[in-house]
């Protein structure tokens, strides 16, 4: 049996564990010749009343992402890897993040663990492993900076 990847994905929040999933998803990329996907899921949220929010909030939040998005890959990289450079609006990042993968027949998804220790675990819970329980492929998690990734 051989493994053919021809679709990854990498989830991205611009943290650093989330630019050490983006090595491995080029990395990968590279190796199997796949079209590379980069999601940024960007949370509906309303915050409480007495928090003033001026008209344009939404829209400052979307271009910001936006801009960080663009920035992740080089023209040269862009190409190469076929990428798509999405902005994804919702209320759960997990949520989002798989029903991307199937919309798009996604055959990896490489994303970034934060590593919180288990009592922010057990009341925040992890994307990652929300992910990992519902993907309908499989998950790569890259956990850093305990393992930097190595190029030969």
């Amino acid at each position: 049996m051989s493994i053919k990847l021809q679709s990854i994905c990498v989830p991205v929040d611009f943290s650093e564990t989330s630019a050490a999933a983006l090595k491995y998803g080029k990395a990968l990329a590279d190796a199997f010749s796949a079209k590379l996907h980069l999601i940024h899921v960007l949370i509906n949220w309303m915050p409480p009343g007495e928090f003033p929010v001026s008209p344009d909030f939404y829209k400052e939040l979307e271009s910001g992402a936006r801009k960080q998005l663009d920035g992740l890959l080089s023209v040269e990289e862009t190409k190469r890897y076929q990428a798509c450079l999405e902005l994804i609006n919702g209320n759960s990042e997990f949520l989002e993040i798989i029903r991307y993968a199937r919309e798009k027949n996604i055959d990896l998804l490489v994303l970034g663990t934060h590593g919180r220790g288990p009592i922010a675990h057990m009341l925040l819970g992890s994307v990652a492993e929300k992910v990992i329980r519902k993907a309908p492929c499989p998950v790569l998690t890259v956990r850093h900076p305990e393992h930097e990734f190595v190029m030969p």
